[in-house]
Formats: C-alpha cells, structure tokens, sequence
C-alpha cells in the first residue's frame, strides 16, 4: 500500500532536494528576463519576452522530466547508459562534419534536428551517459579483479574516446569529463594503479592533442588557439604591476566587465532588473549571469544562492550515504560531483578565479541542453532518494541483497 501512494504522490524524493531545485529554478526566470535584454538589443536576437518564454518552456519542461524520471528505476539506467553512450558517441562524430558558424563563432558542438529549428549539443548527453557507464561498469562484479586489458578497453578506451571528440570544440567540458571520470574511479574504488595510469594517459592524451592542432592541419578549426589566449590573458592579468596591454584588455573584456557588475551590486544590489552593465557584458545571460545576480540582488543574494546550491550539493551526499546498494550510492555522488564542478566553474570564472571557459550557472543560466542535462541529472538522484524507502522496508540492506541490486543494474 506504501509503495501505491508513493507512486501517486506530486515529489517523489527527497523533499527537500525538491524544494531547493523549485526555489532556484522559480529565482531563474528573473535574471534571465533582466540580462536577456542583451541579447535583444546588443545581439539582435529575439525579445526579452520571447527569451523568458524559452525560459521558463524549458523549466517546465525540465521538472516535468525530473518528475517523470520518478517512474523508472534507476536499476536499469546502467544498462540503458552503454546504448546511450554508443549512440552520442555516433552523434558527436557527426557534428565534426556538420558544424555551423553562429556569429562568427565555431558552433560545431550544436547539431541541428533535421526538418526542424531544434539545435542541442550532443557533448553534454555524451558526457552525462559516459558516467553512468562508468558507475556501472564499476558497479558490476565489484570483488572481481579485472584484467588490465579490460580496465583499457572499458574504462579508459570510452572516457578518452568522448574526451577526443568533444575536445575539438569544447575544452572545458571536455576537462571536466576528464576530471569528473577520475572522481568516479576513485570512489568507485578502482585499483590505484589504474587510477595512476588513466592520469598519465589522460596528460599525454592531452599533450598530443595540443601538438597536433597547434602544430598540424589535421583538426581544422579548433579553439585551441583561443584556450592559450584565454589562460595567457588570465595569467598575465594575475602579475602584480603588470600594465595590460590594449589587446589584452581586449581580450579580457567579458571579466573585466563581470567584475565591474560585482562590485556595482555591492552588498544589498541595485535591485531586480536594474543592472547597468548587462548590456555591456557578453553572455550575460548564460555564461556571466552570476555577475548580473550580484549586481542585481547584492551579494547577500549570491550568498543566498550559494548557500541553496551548498544544500543541494549537502542532500546529494546524504542520499549517497543512505543508500545501501553500490550502484545507487555511486551514481548519485557521481551526478553531485558533476553538477557542483560544473556550478564552481561559472562562479570561479564570474570572479576571476580561473580563465573564461563558457560553462553554464546549474538551472539558471539561459540555454536549453545543459539545463536539461541538469533536470535529468537530478531526476535520477530523487528517484535514487525515493527507492531508499522501500529497500529499507524490504530488507534490502543486507549484504546478500546489496549484491543482487548492483548486479541489476
């Protein structure tokens, strides 16, 4: 009978995982309005209106998919993440040959729907399917010792096969694929030696492929040019009585105008849609909207924003310590793991912490794929939560029962 009402019940989950991500994801709709007057008049794209239709669509969209997630159980997702991975891996290739140019800017990292004006970005699906992959493959028969040419094929083979593709265009996903897939090894309690290995071979796969697209023609239009520049300009930035240059400044145009929003939003902030500066930073409706946050709401908003993100991050690490199946315990630090790298990536940069890389803020940044990305993510960890419940009416806590749901999955 419990197990009936909870399939009937509205927030399936732990409810206060659902609370935050309602909280954050109702707060987004306001800078998005604000700093998507940007891209109206400064970009020529679209209205403000239009932006927060989009907006909020895709909200909505992506707690109904949060939610409907509740209906599936997570046991199988292992299975189902070995033909996902396969498939993006197929559709990563083809963006290599049917990139696009947007403005100027290299967009072969969008592939469009055919027959339709549906654009989405197969590196955030690959990413996302490659660890579940690993946390299952982590998972199953845990107490065997593999052989080394498997731990190559199975493991590193498909970690550095997404990182080769996504790398062309995408260098700061495709870094953070790299260091996201090492946490996962090491919580999934992979041999030391492998975890040494992978990062020897991850640092010559990444030698390798900056030789070969500074030095060669063989990957045509890389942004690699652009990492180097950006990490250039960022160093250089970090010298003391180090006089920019007018290139430089340039260069570091989008930071020195998030930096310049920060310290206008001061402590209480100028007020909902009151930024002065979001018609003069880039991307301040995705990339930089931490910046117009601050500016907007002060920095005791941005406190109250981190401090929603900390409980989210602090409900993720409960679940996975509350959940007595491998698997599900795995799966869901994994999914935490990515959502707060991804999350400590756009404020580092916001502030000037680390070099500009393009990563979204988690469930506010204005886009469509990632946010997505981001509801299933967490769809997956409340479906976890809301098994958690029934594994402990059903006494699946035991040692024995443990076994049998990783090898489920």
């Amino acid at each position: 009978m419990q197990e009936k009402e909870n399939k009937y019940e509205l927030l399936k989950g732990d409810k206060v995982l659902w609370s935050v991500i309602l909280l954050i994801s109702f707060f987004s709709v306001f800078p998005v309005y604000s700093a998507s007057s940007n891209l109206e008049y400064i970009v020529n794209s679209g209205t403000t209106t239009s932006h927060l239709i989009k907006h909020a669509g895709f909200v909505v969209m992506g707690l109904a998919i949060m939610r409907m997630m509740g209906s599936f159980k997570y046991e199988y997702l292992g299975k189902l993440s070995s033909i996902g991975l396969v498939a993006m891996v197929v559709l990563l290739g083809v963006t290599l040959f049917t990139g696009q140019t947007i403005d100027g800017a290299s967009a072969s990292r969008w592939l469009k729907i055919p027959g339709t004006p549906i654009s989405f970005q197969p590196s955030s699906f690959a990413y996302l399917f490659l660890i579940i992959y690993l946390c299952r493959y982590l998972t199953k028969k845990i107490k065997r010792e593999r052989q080394t040419w498997e731990n190559l094929l199975f493991i590193f083979g498909p970690v550095l096969l997404v990182f080769g593709l996504v790398a062309k265009d995408n260098g700061s996903t495709a870094l953070m694929i790299l260091i996201v897939s090492l946490a996962v090894m090491l919580i999934g309690q992979l041999n030391k030696k492998y975890i040494f290995g992978f990062v020897g071979i991850s640092t010559l796969a990444i030698a390798v492929f900056m030789f070969v697209a500074l030095k060669t023609d063989l990957i045509e239009n890389n942004r690699v040019h652009t990492w180097m520049s950006r990490v250039e300009v960022f160093m250089n930035s970090k010298q003391p009585n180090q006089i920019e240059s007018e290139v430089d400044k340039a260069k570091n145009y989008q930071v020195m105008q998030a930096k310049a929003a920060i310290v206008h939003g001061g402590i209480a902030g100028m007020g909902p849609g009151k930024s002065a500066l979001k018609q003069m930073l880039p991307q301040s409706a995705s990339d930089f909207i931490f910046a117009i946050i601050v500016e907007e709401y002060g920095f005791i908003g941005a406190f109250v924003l981190i401090g929603l993100y900390l409980i989210m991050i602090i409900r993720i690490v409960m679940i996975a310590s509350k959940m007595p199946a491998f698997f599900g315990s795995l799966l869901v630090l994994s999914l935490g793991i990515m959502i707060f790298v991804q999350l400590a990536v756009n404020i580092a940069v916001a502030v000037n912490l680390i070099p500009v890389t393009g990563q979204p803020l988690p469930l506010i940044s204005y886009g469509g794929t990632s946010m997505l990305v981001t509801y299933i993510q967490l769809g997956i960890i409340l479906t976890v939560s809301s098994r958690i419940q029934i594994y402990d009416e059903e006494g699946m806590g035991k040692k024995q029962n443990i076994a049998e749901i990783n090898d489920i999955a």
